[in-house]
């Protein structure tokens, strides 16, 4: 077949505009978390990359642990992807605080006693209302993963009753939890989970509260911590979030494509936390940890201990709100 200089030109032109539009629709995005690469979070996120980028036929996105775009500082996080600087987050709404104070909302002291109640809750009409919060903060929640209920460690003696804390230098994440500790006599202290590790190791704290499966096992606190209390008093969930600036720029096509993946992945995320959860405990006493389990008199010692707390916070975050969140949990046991 004899092909024309006229039409050899048309051919390259015709192929370098599909180029051109290839690499005009591919998109290479950044998304951050502040935990290490062994963790669920980190497990989600990757997740959540795989799925785009086996379904977009261009969207590429790059993961980054330890909140390495924020110079270490989880909190900055969702004030970058709010401000458009940073595209996806995967966080949990503690870290959010600073920004939106309603996030607390999630995290009041003994607000849960189950993960039925906490599905009420994120699966309903709360998580609909925090959603609309965030938005309104310019960042997009996708779906709800989780940290998990915040146990409490420490390497110095074991914790059975609120008078144990008292002196404690305990490592807080936010201030929320530095109220709590106050009201239970220790010393809080605000700090980056990622200078968290060799402080522990270092006794510059003695202790600190996280989740078991998200964080504990995974961080290998066990190897500086002795003593572990499943108190429960705090839950925390995780939520994949995109700046409303990037998301406000896609079509709805794209929109439902990036808010199934998000959901896939964060409901595996979910998935790995509850099951390395369940296995914990037994887990953490193989590596020389003492567990303690509370009693239900324990634990409601710990419960008034901690009420100024929560009446602080349920006042900052909002009374209708916090009633939002309680009606759900009390529907589901009705």
């Amino acid at each position: 077949m004899k092909v024309t200089r006229t039409g050899f030109l048309a051919l390259a032109l015709s192929l370098a505009g599909v180029a051109m539009a290839g690499a005009a629709s591919a998109q290479n995005l950044r998304l951050s978390h502040n935990t290490g690469d062994a963790t669920t979070w980190h497990k989600g996120a990757e997740r959540f990359a795989a799925l785009l980028k086996e379904r977009s036929g261009g969207m590429n996105v790059r993961v980054f642990a330890n909140a390495q775009l924020t110079g270490g500082d989880q909190m900055k996080q969702a004030e970058m992807v709010s401000r458009g600087s940073l595209d996806f987050v995967v966080t949990s709404a503690i870290n959010v605080t600073p920004l939106v104070p309603e996030m607390a909302v999630f995290s009041l002291p003994y607000l849960y006693s189950s993960y039925e109640d906490v599905d009420a809750t994120t699966n309903g009409a709360p998580g609909e209302r925090m959603k609309e919060i965030m938005e309104k903060h310019d960042i997009v929640v996708l779906a709800w993963g989780e940290n998990g209920f915040r146990e409490v460690t420490n390497s110095v003696r074991p914790i059975k009753t609120p008078d144990d804390l008292k002196g404690l230098k305990m490592r807080v994440a936010g201030p929320m939890y530095i109220d709590v500790m106050n009201a239970l006599g220790a010393n809080p202290q605000q700090m980056q989970w990622t200078e968290t590790f060799s402080a522990l190791q270092q006794k510059v704290v003695d202790g600190q509260e996280n989740p078991i499966g998200a964080v504990i096992i995974p961080q290998r606190v066990y190897e500086v911590q002795k003593y572990l209390t499943t108190w429960h008093y705090s839950y925390d969930p995780v939520f994949l979030g995109v700046s409303k600036k990037l998301w406000s720029s896609w079509d709805d096509k794209k929109k439902e494509l990036v808010r199934k993946a998000a959901e896939e992945a964060m409901a595996y995320q979910k998935e790995l936390t509850r099951e390395s959860t369940a296995k914990g405990v037994a887990f953490l006493r193989e590596k020389g940890m003492e567990v303690y389990e509370p009693t239900a008199e324990e634990l409601a010692a710990f419960r008034a201990a901690t009420k100024s707390a929560f009446d602080t916070w349920a006042a900052k975050v909002g009374p209708d709100l916090v009633a939002t969140f309680q009606k759900a949990i009390a529907s589901k046991t009705n």
